[in-house]
């Protein structure tokens, strides 16, 4: 399950957000072992869901203000 974690969290990092099912694709996982991972970083506080007419995960913290550029 870390490795899962640990790809999750390397693929938003090159992202804005990404819906979980899209995320299982990219990275060759099922999505049902996303989704409880997902939820396992939810509760660390690495990840935040967005509920923008669907569900997105992104991860913590990151700012989604279209223009604007958050510094690091």
């Amino acid at each position: 399950m870390e490795e899962l974690k640990s790809q999750i969290l390397a693929f938003l990092e090159g992202v804005s957000k990404e819906k979980p099912r899209v995320i299982a694709e990219k990275i060759g996982a099922k999505k049902r072992d996303v989704d409880k991972a997902c939820s396992e970083l939810a509760k660390e506080g690495k990840i935040e869901y967005l509920y923008i007419g669907t569900s997105f995960v992104t991860l913590a913290g990151k700012d989604h203000t279209p223009g604007v550029i958050r510094e690091e």
